[in-house]
């Protein structure tokens, strides 16, 4: 099977420091360790944005998620990033969630997952999360690779 891929593919997200000197709350190690994966993955302009125009209101759930999903889950040696992008698609798609499918959709092409690699991804969740559900992640999909061979 061809493993076809998309222009952006062969980008590289930058890993610049972060513009602006990061909220008190995100002065830790782990921290630090999870932007570091968290930009690599889903893209330098992206995360920033997040963690510098963060409010009041969101700033633990921004530090969580760094610290825990960035910094624990995904540094962790059992799997590597593209098998996390691919479990990370599978369940954005059965739990039909868009707007982080679209997210990791990009983080995915970051880490290598292949275009028929995710053909394959939501025909398998169109059989055990249902046709719908497999659907929109394809109508999803197709709108982010598109924006992604424009670029």
């Amino acid at each position: 099977m061809a493993s076809t891929t998309t222009k952006a593919a062969a980008k590289k997200p930058a890993k610049a420091a972060p513009a602006k000197k990061l909220r008190p709350e995100f002065q830790t190690e782990r921290f630090a360790k999870g932007l570091e994966v968290r930009r690599a993955v889903l893209g330098a302009e992206y995360v920033d944005k997040s963690v510098e125009s963060v409010t009041d209101f969101m700033v633990d759930f921004q530090k969580m998620v760094t610290e825990f999903c960035w910094g624990e889950i995904w540094t962790r040696p059992g799997i590597d990033r593209k098998q996390r992008s691919i479990l990370n698609l599978a369940m954005l798609a059965c739990l039909n969630r868009p707007n982080e499918l679209r997210l990791h959709l990009r983080g995915a092409v970051a880490n290598g997952v292949t275009v028929d690699e995710m053909k394959e991804i939501f025909l398998q969740v169109c059989v055990y999360a249902g046709v719908p559900a497999g659907l929109d992640a394809f109508k999803v999909a197709a709108e982010v690779l598109k924006e992604l061979d424009a670029a």
